[in-house]
C-alpha cells in the first residue's frame, strides 16, 4: 500500500462516513444521486465520473466504500468498469443502478463481482439502504431481478465442485449459504441459526474462500451451478 491510499484509509476510519464514487454518464442523474445521498449524515459523496475510465481512475486512488455504476456509458461500459475495480481494489463495493434488465447482463456483471443490482426505477429510501446493505457485505437486488437471475443461473447444468484437497462445505456452511440465498441478512441468519454474528461472517468468508468468490451474490450463483443450491432454496 502506497503513503497516499494509507493516509486516505486512515482519513476515512476517522470520519466514519462512508464514502461513495457515482459512475453514470447523464449528469442530472447524478445530481439526484448525490442530493439524495448527500442528506444521510454518514454518507460522503468522494467523485463523480462520466464514463466507466473515470470510474475506475477515481476508485484507483480514492478506494471509496462503494462505486454507484451504471453500465451504459462511454469509453468503457460498467461491466468493464466493474471487472477492473474488483481486479485493483477487491475492498470496494458496487452497486448496479442501471434501466438494464436482460438477465445475461445481470449475470455478467454479478459475476464480474457487483454487490448489488438495482434498476433505476428503484429510488429514493430503496437506494439508501441498498448502500447501507453492500458497505455491510449483504446481497442487494431488486425482488424482480433477483428471481430472474436465480432462474437464469438455475438453467446451467451442475457440475462437480472442485475444492482445494481435504475442503468441503459443511453442515453449517450449506445451512448458511441456503439462508443466503433467500436473501437473509448476517443478523437474520445468526437469529435464525442461534449463533453469533461473528461466526455466521467468519463461516461466509470459508464459503467464499472455498467457492473462490468475493459476494454473497456470487456464492449464491456458484451455488446454484454447482448443485449445492436448487431453486427450491431460493423461495
Amino acid at each position: 500500500m502506497n503513503k497516499r491510499a494509507s493516509t486516505l484509509d486512515i482519513a476515512k476510519r476517522q470520519s466514519g462516513k462512508t464514502e461513495i464514487v457515482l459512475a453514470d454518464d447523464h449528469p442530472l442523474l447524478r445530481k439526484a444521486l448525490k442530493d439524495l445521498l448527500g442528506k444521510e449524515k454518514d454518507f460522503e459523496i468522494a467523485g463523480e465520473a462520466g464514463d466507466g475510465r473515470e470510474a475506475v481512475r477515481l476508485a484507483t486512488e480514492i478506494s471509496p466504500n462503494i462505486v454507484i455504476m451504471d453500465i451504459s456509458m462511454p469509453n468503457m461500459d460498467g461491466l468493464e468498469a466493474t471487472q477492473q475495480i474488483k481486479a485493483t481494489c477487491p475492498d470496494v463495493a458496487v452497486l448496479v443502478l442501471t434501466v438494464h434488465t436482460d438477465d445475461e447482463c445481470i449475470l455478467e456483471i454479478l459475476q464480474a463481482g457487483a454487490a448489488g443490482y438495482l434498476i433505476k426505477s428503484a429510488f429514493g429510501d430503496e437506494v439508501v439502504q441498498a448502500v447501507r446493505a453492500v458497505v455491510t457485505g449483504e446481497m442487494v437486488l431488486s425482488h424482480a431481478i433477483g428471481q430472474r437471475l436465480m432462474k437464469q443461473a438455475a438453467r446451467y447444468p451442475t457440475r462437480p465442485v472442485s475444492l482445494e484437497a481435504g475442503e468441503k462445505l459443511s453442515t453449517r456452511e450449506l445451512e448458511i449459504l441456503k439462508l443466503t440465498a433467500r436473501g437473509m441478512s448476517n443478523k437474520d441468519i445468526a437469529q435464525t441459526l442461534g449463533i453469533k454474528l461473528r461466526t455466521v461472517k467468519g463461516h461466509l468468508a470459508d464459503i467464499f474462500s472455498k467457492l473462490r468468490v468475493a459476494s454473497r451474490t456470487e456464492a449464491v450463483i456458484a451455488g446454484l451451478r454447482t448443485g449445492f443450491l436448487s431453486m427450491d432454496d431460493i423461495q
